[in-house]
């Protein structure tokens, strides 16, 4: 079989696993509103914004979710859109099948790896460092698309120190993303630098979420630290958002992906910088952003 098969099976198996969880832990009616919130950020996180910024923004204005379930809610109510993501990505875009897999088993296993480590890192000294550093990239990103300056890339595929520079890369981004950091931003950065294809970054960032977040729901279902309706609310909607966008990114030229990575890594940059602006979470466990 070949690589993208045993990811195939894998992300059946993290969806399985997701399923039993959220039955066990007891189904709800879904809220109409809650629902096109989910539908609204699914959709843009299939192209690359992210959905937890978006969605706890609009909890907080809407005063919907206590702030302790929050991260409970996110992890549940958007892990199925995306191991959808995934699949769809992960079947369309032609990446070379052993650097997906390598490029993904690299980010979980910093999550995992990491996790007993980042909870003692000064974590607004990481989102304002990460932040100028994405604000840099998404400038030299302009650049290029402007013509102003050489870059860009086609390659499908990792080879030699690329490779070893891309695994060292999604390691360290798993690594942050126990910090609340998002892959999202960064992977394309990483993709771009190393001179590959940027719709590349979508199964790789994505696929490294989906083999992530089901974990996280486990957790969470078991403390019951999770608001149940929402969070059933959030998937119903997100689904087809999820699969609808992924068809639109699918057909993007490439044109048109460069400066939406411009955007997203933009979007991401500002976002770093604003939640610096928040105190330490005394003694919160962070959890992993999309």
């Amino acid at each position: 079989m070949d690589a993208k098969d045993y990811l195939f099976i894998g992300l059946g198996l993290a969806l399985a696993l997701y399923v039993v969880t959220v039955v066990r832990g007891g189904l709800a009616v879904p809220d109409p509103l809650k629902v096109a919130i989910g539908s609204v950020t699914a959709f843009f996180d299939t192209f690359g914004i992210g959905s937890f910024a978006t969605t706890t923004t609009m909890f907080r204005l809407g005063n919907m979710v206590p702030v302790r379930l929050i991260p409970g809610t996110l992890n549940v109510g958007h892990t199925l859109s995306t191991i959808a993501q995934a699949f769809v990505f992960t079947k369309v875009v032609p990446i070379e099948s052993a650097t997906l897999v390598v490029m993904i088993v690299a980010a979980v296993a910093g999550s995992w790896l990491g996790v007993g480590v980042v909870v003692r890192w000064p974590r607004r000294k990481i989102q304002i460092g990460m932040g100028l550093a994405l604000f840099g990239a998404a400038v030299v990103f302009l650049l290029q698309a402007l013509d102003w300056i050489p870059g860009g890339g086609a390659s499908l595929d990792l080879t030699g120190w690329r490779l070893a520079a891309g695994l060292a890369g999604n390691f360290v981004l798993g690594v942050l993303m126990m910090l609340g950091i998002g892959l999202y931003g960064p992977c394309m950065i990483l993709v771009s630098l190393l001179g590959m294809n940027q719709k590349a970054a979508f199964p790789i960032m994505m696929g490294s979420c989906a083999f992530l977040m089901p974990v996280s729901v486990v957790r969470f279902v078991k403390t019951r630290t999770y608001d149940v309706r929402t969070s059933i609310s959030l998937a119903i909607g997100g689904l087809p958002a999820a699969l609808i966008a992924a068809l639109i990114v699918k057909e993007l030229p490439i044109t048109y992906v460069r400066w939406l990575v411009i955007a997203v890594v933009t979007y991401t940059s500002i976002t770093l910088l604003w939640s610096a602006r928040e105190p330490e979470p005394g003694g919160a466990e962070a959890v992993p952003v999309a």
